[in-house]
């Protein structure tokens, strides 16, 4: 009888939607994955990867294709005039100029509006390791370890939402906005 009343008051607080506990579902699924793969590479903070799964994760897999398809090529985008920076000296001009280059790239050529703003925030991580160590190679690595740690935390975001979509579907317009 208590499970029942478990029940009502869980139905009552959810309303019928359960996008919310279809996403914490696939978070933690794909946490879980992230944190595993990070500790069998080793040296890589896994904060990247997590940010990024969540940020394309989602219960409908229309919406988490859309948003891996935009951030995978704002991260691109932003990769690609980061290193375009990377030429010449040093100076802490190249990222504010680096970044309105690129947000004018994003928004004008490249016109995909959903995560737009990851454009300059790839730029940005890929400019910032070369001004921190003063080294345009170690700067290169640096920034492109992180945006493969973006791109795979992209994947395995989409992955689990795809799997779930498949293992645990849920209607398009359940709770989605």
């Amino acid at each position: 009888m208590k499970s029942v009343e478990a029940m009502k008051i869980i139905d009552r607080f959810i309303k019928g939607d359960m996008h919310g506990i279809h996403y914490a579902v696939s978070i933690f699924i794909a946490t879980t994955v992230l944190w595993i793969l990070v500790k069998l590479v080793g040296k890589t903070n896994p904060i990247w990867a997590i940010s990024s799964m969540v940020a394309t994760t989602d219960p409908v897999i229309k919406n988490a294709i859309q948003m891996f398809r935009a951030r995978l090529i704002n991260t691109l985008v932003g990769c690609a005039i980061g290193l375009v920076f990377l030429i010449g000296g040093h100076s802490e001009w190249k990222v504010p100029l680096a970044l309105a280059v690129t947000v004018l790239i994003s928004s004008y050529v490249v016109r995909i509006p959903t995560m737009w703003r990851q454009a300059p925030i790839t730029a940005a991580i890929v400019i910032a390791g070369s001004l921190e160590k003063q080294s345009k190679l170690s700067g290169f690595e640096r920034g492109l370890r992180r945006v493969g740690e973006v791109l795979i935390g992209c994947l395995i975001g989409l992955m689990i939402a795809w799997l779930l979509s498949r293992l645990w579907p849920i209607p398009e317009n359940d709770g989605s906005s």
